[in-house]
C-alpha cells in the first residue's frame, strides 16, 4: 500500500533523529553535557527519599512515567521513591496542595515535579534549597536544576511532516490540518501545537490555526470537537492532529462513520498502548511517541546525582521521541507492556 510505504520511509528517517527542545519552549536549553544513561548511571552511597509529583496518575501515559520513576528505586535500594499525582490534568488546586505538602515534609531529600500550572508551581517552590527536577513540562525557576522530557516542538514537527506525507499518499490534493488541543495556555500544549504547525506547513500542508479546538486533554470533549469540525468542513479535512492519543483516538472513532473523513490522517501524541492497538485496527493513523518510562527514570536519577554532588548535569535531558505507524506499532506495544509487567 502506497500510504504504508511512504510512511515507513518517512519513519526510517525520523527515527534517526535525536530530538532536543525544551518542553513548552521553542529553543534548546543545555550545557553540552551528555544526558544520563539509565543502564550505566550509578547512585552514590547516600540514602535518599525522593518525592515525585506528577500531573496525574489517572492515565496510561502517566503510568509509564510512574513506572520509570519507581524502577529507579528498585534498581537502587538506597533510594526510596514515592509517586503521587492529581486526579486529572485540570485538578490544579489538588496538585498544588500535594506539592505544598511534599515540600514541607522534612524527610524528603529531593523532588521531581510535572506541573499542571508551571507559573503557580514556580511560586510554590520559591526559595527551596533541596534539588528539584521538572519532568514532562518545564518550570522556569532557579530552584529547578534540570528538565527531563520530550523536545515537544521538535517532536510535533516530526509528526506533522509524517502526517503530510501520509495525506499525500492517501490522495489528498488539498492538505489542510486542524488540531484538537488540550488545555489552552499549557506550555507543553503550545509547544506541540507550534511543532505540528511547522512540520505540516514546511511539508506543504496548511495548518488552520484559527480552527483550533480545545478539549482539555479529554476524549469526551474531543468527540464534541470532532463533531464541530465535521459540521463546519463537511467535505473532509486531510489531517486531524491532537495533543494526546486519547483525543486523537476519540476523533478517529467519531470520524469513522463519515465517508468524507475515511481517508483523514489522524495523528496523536504519546504513543501509548491503546494508540498502538488503534493503529493496528486501522483507526488512528500514527502517533508521536514519547518515552515516558525513560522520563520517570532519568528524572529521579538526575535528582540523586545532584544530591551526590554532581556538577555536570545538563539543564535539559531529552528522553527522545519517534513516530509510531502501522509498521512498528506492535513492537512499540510489546515494549510498553514490558514496562508495566
Amino acid at each position: 500500500m502506497k500510504v504504508k510505504k511512504l510512511m515507513a520511509a518517512a519513519l526510517v528517517g525520523s527515527m534517526a533523529l535525536s530530538l532536543a527542545a525544551c518542553g513548552g519552549t521553542t529553543t534548546e536549553d543545555t550545557k553540552g553535557s551528555e544526558s544520563a544513561d539509565t543502564s550505566t548511571a550509578e547512585a552514590g552511597d547516600g540514602n535518599y527519599n525522593i518525592s515525585v509529583i506528577l500531573k496525574t496518575t489517572a492515565s496510561e501515559y502517566w503510568g509509564y512515567v510512574k513506572a520509570g520513576a519507581e524502577a529507579y528505586g528498585k534498581d537502587h535500594p538506597n533510594v526510596k521513591v514515592e509517586v503521587k499525582g492529581a486526579s486529572s490534568e485540570t485538578a490544579y488546586d489538588e496538585q498544588l496542595g500535594m506539592i505544598e505538602t511534599e515540600l514541607s515534609n522534612a524527610s524528603n531529600d529531593g523532588f521531581v515535579i510535572a506541573p499542571l500550572q508551571a507559573d503557580m508551581v514556580k511560586t510554590k517552590i520559591a526559595g527551596q534549597t533541596k534539588p528539584i527536577a521538572a519532568v514532562d513540562t518545564d518550570i522556569d525557576a532557579p530552584e529547578v536544576f534540570t528538565f527531563v522530557g520530550t523536545g515537544n516542538e521538535a517532536a510535533g514537527k516530526l509528526g506533522g511532516a509524517a502526517a503530510v506525507e501520509a495525506a499525500k499518499a492517501a490522495g489528498w490534493e488539498e492538505i489542510k490540518a486542524i488540531e484538537i488541543c488540550g488545555v489552552q495556555g499549557d506550555s507543553t500544549n503550545e509547544a506541540r501545537k507550534a511543532g505540528y504547525m511547522a512540520g505540516i506547513e514546511e511539508a506543504g500542508g496548511d495548518f488552520l490555526e484559527e480552527e483550533t479546538q480545545y478539549a482539555e486533554a479529554t476524549a469526551d470533549k474531543a468527540v464534541n470537537c470532532m463533531e464541530a469540525i465535521m459540521q463546519k468542513f463537511p467535505d473532509g479535512i486531510a489531517i486531524i492532529c491532537a495533543n494526546n492519543d486519547d483525543m486523537a483516538m476519540a476523533a478517529a472513532r467519531t470520524g469513522k462513520a463519515n465517508p468524507n473523513y475515511a481517508n483523514t490522517i489522524y495523528l496523536g501524541f504519546d504513543g501509548i498502548q491503546a494508540a498502538c492497538q488503534s493503529i493496528l485496527k486501522g483507526e488512528l493513523t500514527m502517533s508521536v511517541a514519547q518515552q515516558g518510562y525513560e522520563m520517570g527514570y532519568k528524572s529521579v536519577e538526575a535528582v540523586v546525582q545532584k544530591l551526590d554532588g554532581a556538577t555536570d548535569i545538563p539543564d535539559f535531558i531529552d528522553s527522545g521521541a519517534d513516530v509510531v505507524t502501522l509498521d512498528n506499532a506492535q513492537e512499540r506495544m510489546d515494549t510498553l507492556k514490558g514496562y508495566l509487567a
